[in-house]
Order: structure tokens, then C-alpha cells, then sequence
């Protein structure tokens, strides 16, 4: 999911017992160690305009996450090596995509996705700011990170392929499997067939009772059959730089999907975006949740929560700097 336009998070601490916990916040989320206090004291300011009002609660808290001890750990450590490229980093890689020296990778949870997962991340997207690599992390045998304009063909998968951006002609979670449906019996997408030219509602006159009907028949049909939907592609970059990879000729064609209920917890919100605007990593673990409960037809009983492992944590360091600003 595109992600903000957004400062990093850099705490400021108020008083000597908060230094070291402010300190590690930095390192956590800013990793462009060249551009000095300067840039430290912008983001500061940034934040406060920036964070949305979903941090005065914490809605991550019933989520059921693997035990986060070797991350606080960590946090109290400081910054450590890369095992492959001996970078200096927090918690994890972002280039290598592996847990620090500090972080035993046996210690970090794995999750099993339903279906694959490809992540176009613009070339211009700063590495450190990104949670795209939450997901690699985390599920590692499903998720790949290619950086646009490398990204693969998706003209011959179609059919089994959507795509998860905003827009006029995006469909719900919900009608991913009469859309696929429809797409096949259209010959697979053709060049002259665009699964996503039109809405769900313009694309057939016919009853709403007929209509609902034949979208069950189609997840019922769907569901024996392991569902079509293979592949879901998500854009990482800002808002502002989504253009150029929406437009691309490799994804025209495809299915779009939008997420439009959840709201997003993520401390680089963009001021004046809507709440609903999600952070990679959230945008793939509520679809994931989406789809268990709307396609597989199966309860959710947090089997993708791990997801937000990171993202969870630093959430709540983060906050918890804040806080602590404001006593």
C-alpha cells in the first residue's frame, strides 16, 4: 500500500532516564545517519503536526503476537551488525532483509500467507522508512520485494491476480471472487477485456437478490476450488510517487482491490491524507484478515497477527516516548 509522505520518528527525551530509550527510537526508525541533528529536530516538529488520533488508544493490543522480549532486548542493546552486509542497523536489515546479530532469527516468528505476495517498491523510497520489509521478514517463503521498474509480467495471471490500490474502479475484499470469475469467463483478461475498467454495479443489469446470489455462487464455486486468487501486489511508496507505477503498462488490466474500513495506526500518517490511508504492512495484514473471513469463509483466530510483530512494537515505543514527553 502506497505509504505517507512523512518525517521519521526521532523522540526527544526531557529528562537523563529517557535518553537511552529516545536514542534507540532513533536508530529504530531513522537510519540515514548522515543528515545529522538537523533533520533529527524537522522530524521531531513533523510528528507532532503528524500523529494520527488512532495513537491515543492502542488497537494493536489485542492482537496475539509472539513474545517481544528478544526485541526489547535488543532495543537496550543498541544497533547491530548485519550478518551479510555488516551495516550498522536496528532490529533488522532493510537491504538484506534479516534480523541483526542481536536478534537471533529463531526468536522471530514466521507466518504462512493463504497466497503470494509481490511488493513494487518505488526506486526513490527510502529504504529505512519502509515497513514493506516487515513482510519479508516475516513470511519469508511468501512475500517478494522488487524495486520498480523490475517488476514481473502479469499479463498471462491475470485472472488470478489483484492488485491492491484505491480508485474509482476498485472492488471489495468481499467481490474478489465473482470478479476473477467474470474475468474468466471473458478469456482471461484479454486486451480488450479489463477486469478492472468497470465497478461491480455497472458491469451487469440485473436484480440485487440475483445479484447477491451470483456473487455466493461464485465465492461458494471459489472456495471448493481453493479460490482463483493466487497473487496480490502492493505498491510501496508514497502517495505522491504512485503514479508512475500505477500507470505502468505491466499492471493495467489487473483487478484493483480497496481497503476502505480500516484506519491506520502508523506514526509517518501524512497530515491532510484520510485515516483509512494505510502503511504497507498494515494494508497486507487487514487484507490477509479480509480475505480469511470473506473468501476462505474460515474465523480469524490471529493466525497472520504476527504480521505487525515489528510494527507493533514500535508502535508502542513510540508512544510510549511520547508520553513520557508530555509528564
Amino acid at each position: 500500500m502506497p505509504r505517507q509522505e512523512n518525517c521519521c520518528y526521532l523522540p526527544r527525551d526531557i529528562a537523563a532516564a529517557k535518553l537511552t530509550m529516545s536514542l534507540n527510537s532513533s536508530t529504530l526508525l531513522h537510519e540515514e545517519n548522515s543528515q545529522g541533528p538537523k533533520r533529527n529536530t524537522e522530524c521531531l516538529e513533523s510528528l507532532e503536526l503528524q500523529t494520527p488520533s488512532s495513537l491515543q488508544d492502542n488497537p494493536l493490543q489485542r492482537l496475539q503476537l509472539a513474545s517481544q522480549e528478544v526485541l526489547e532486548k535488543a532495543k537496550k542493546s543498541g544497533r547491530s551488525k548485519c550478518p551479510r552486509c555488516s551495516s550498522s542497523r536496528m532490529f533488522y536489515c532493510y537491504t538484506c532483509f534479516v534480523p541483526v546479530e542481536t536478534v537471533p532469527t529463531k526468536e522471530i516468528p514466521t507466518v504462512k500467507l493463504p497466497l503470494k505476495i509481490d511488493i513494487i517498491k518505488h526506486p526513490n523510497e527510502t529504504d529505512g522508512k519502509s515497513t514493506a520489509v516487515h513482510a519479508k521478514l516475516l513470511a519469508p517463503d511468501d512475500v517478494t520485494i522488487y524495486k520498480y521498474p523490475c517488476i514481473p509480467e502479469y499479463k498471462e495471471k491475470r485472472h488470478e491476480i489483484a492488485l491492491i490500490f484505491p480508485g474509482p474502479n476498485s472492488a471489495s475484499v468481499k467481490d474478489i471472487a465473482f470478479h476473477l470469475q467474470k474475468c474468466t469467463e471473458k478469456g482471461v483478461c484479454d486486451n480488450d477485456n479489463d477486469c478492472s475498467r468497470e465497478p461491480f454495479l455497472k458491469q451487469a443489469k440485473i436484480e440485487p437478490k440475483e445479484e447477491e446470489k451470483n456473487q455466493n455462487e461464485c465465492i461458494s464455486s471459489n472456495r471448493s476450488e481453493g479460490t482463483r486468487l493466487k497473487k496480490i501486489i502492493f505498491i510501496d511508496s508514497t502517495w505522491n510517487q504512485t503514479n508512475k507505477i500505477i500507470t505502468d503498462e505491466r499492471l493495467q488490466g489487473l483487478l484493483q482491490i480497496e481497503l476502505k474500513t480500516r484506519k491506520t495506526c502508523f506514526w509517518r500518517h501524512q497530515k491532510g491524507k484520510p485515516d483509512t490511508y494505510l502503511s504497507t504492512i498494515e494494508a497486507i495484514y487487514y487484507f490477509l484478515v479480509d480475505y480469511h473471513q470473506e473468501i476462505l469463509r474460515e474465523n480469524y483466530k490471529g493466525q497472520y497477527d504476527n504480521l505487525l510483530f515489528f510494527f507493533s512494537f514500535m508502535y508502542t515505543l513510540i508512544k510510549n516516548v511520547k508520553c513520557a514527553e508530555k509528564e
